[in-house]
């Protein structure tokens, strides 16, 4: 079992990239959503995929240890983006971005 099996065939999209911006490793969902025909996009850099300010975001992701969070519209659909790095040993890493279709109708609770 390698250390990505878990994520292969959940219902959202997991990129994994280290701190260049090479991306390590994507599920089923991610190639799907980023590839063409599901090809991997591993061992390339996602860097220059994204505009300077997206680029911007993911140095200060890295450099500065926090994630991102926000959503879109894509395709007639609404995802949720959640960007955050990933650390082993306290040493940032890279970045791992989940990506989640949200249902037009979703409830929201307050527990405090």
């Amino acid at each position: 079992m390698n250390q990505f099996d878990w994520a292969e065939d959940i219902e959202g999209a997991v990129t994994v990239s280290d701190t260049e911006g090479k991306i390590l490793y994507m599920n089923r969902r991610s190639r799907e959503t980023f590839s063409k025909q599901g090809a991997s996009m591993v061992g390339q850099n996602m860097m220059p995929c994204h505009n300077e300010r997206s680029q911007a975001i993911i140095r200060s992701m890295i450099e500065g240890n926090h994630s991102h969070c926000y959503t879109i519209s894509k395709h007639g659909q609404r995802k949720l983006i959640f960007q955050t790095p990933w650390r082993q040993e306290g040493q940032v890493c890279g970045l791992v971005e989940f990506s989640f279709v949200l249902p037009d109708e979703m409830p929201h609770y307050d527990r405090g």
